[in-house]
This record gives structure tokens, C-alpha cells and sequence, in this order.
């Protein structure tokens, strides 16, 4: 079984590989290196955040992000979850759940009351696995709309 741990900035190029896995199966987004690169290692050193890896074979084989933000619902912390990903020899290994029970031990520790993610609809397998964990729909949908300077 892998074992899970915070990510280091040693992990970039991993972890910047896994995020090109991801990005292949979400329309949302296009698969920039440096940009994900940035803004993992932006996630490693804040202390609101962390970036889970797990770990077999001494090699990074799947990661999960999330980071804390105020909810003015639950009148404190929430976690956004941002990526979950493990590469696919590794699926059904129960990597998947063990790195989010790890983010949302994390999240406990640092007063969250709330998870919420974000998931492709199209994503049939990444919908099965959340629901099949608990997780559930809501009636909200996400909006985005790009800030230019």
C-alpha cells in the first residue's frame, strides 16, 4: 500500500505530471507546466493549504490538494479540495480514499467543517468514486470568469 505525506518542492516534476493527467480528462482546463508548476509550489509553502502525495515504490504516484478559505455558511473554515489524481496502475488500490481521508484529517485539524470539491460532469468514474465516499451533489454550479490586467 503507498503511503501518504505532505508534498515537497522535490516533487514538482511529479506532481507537475500527475496535473497533465488530470488536465487530459477536464475541458475546463489546458495542461500549462509552468503555470501548474507555479502554482503547486505557491501551494507547498502556504500555510492554509497542503498538497498530499502518495508514495509506493519510493516514486509519487498520486496527490491531492486543498486549501482553506472562510465560509461565511458554516461561520469558518471550509477546504477546497482542487486536485485529486493517481495515476491509473494505482486506481483501485484505495490510494484515492486514503488521500482524502488524509486531506480531510488535515482540514479537521485546522478548524474546517466542510469539504467541497469541484469534478468534471463528464467524469462518470471520478463522480462514482466521490459518491460512492459520501460525497453529494448540490444544486449550486461554478461560474468563472478570468480577471485581466
Amino acid at each position: 500500500m503507498p503511503t501518504i505525506r505532505p508534498a515537497t518542492l522535490a516533487d514538482l516534476d511529479r506532481l507537475t505530471a500527475l496535473l497533465e493527467l488530470l488536465f487530459a480528462i477536464e475541458k475546463d482546463f489546458v495542461f500549462d507546466p509552468v503555470r501548474q508548476r507555479r502554482g503547486l509550489a505557491m501551494l507547498i509553502a502556504n500555510e492554509w493549504a497542503t498538497v498530499l502525495v502518495g508514495v509506493a515504490a519510493g516514486r509519487v504516484v498520486g496527490m491531492c490538494t486543498g486549501q482553506l478559505t472562510i465560509s461565511t455558511a458554516e461561520g469558518g473554515p471550509s477546504l477546497l479540495i482542487e486536485d485529486v489524481v493517481v495515476e491509473p496502475a494505482h486506481r483501485g488500490t484505495g490510494l484515492g480514499t486514503s488521500l482524502l481521508n488524509a486531506v480531510a484529517a488535515w482540514a479537521t485539524e485546522h478548524g474546517a467543517e466542510r469539504l467541497q470539491l469541484l469534478a468534471d460532469r463528464d467524469n462518470d468514474a471520478g463522480l462514482h468514486f466521490y459518491q460512492k465516499r459520501g460525497w453529494q451533489r448540490t444544486a449550486m454550479i461554478c461560474l468563472r470568469k478570468r480577471v485581466t490586467t
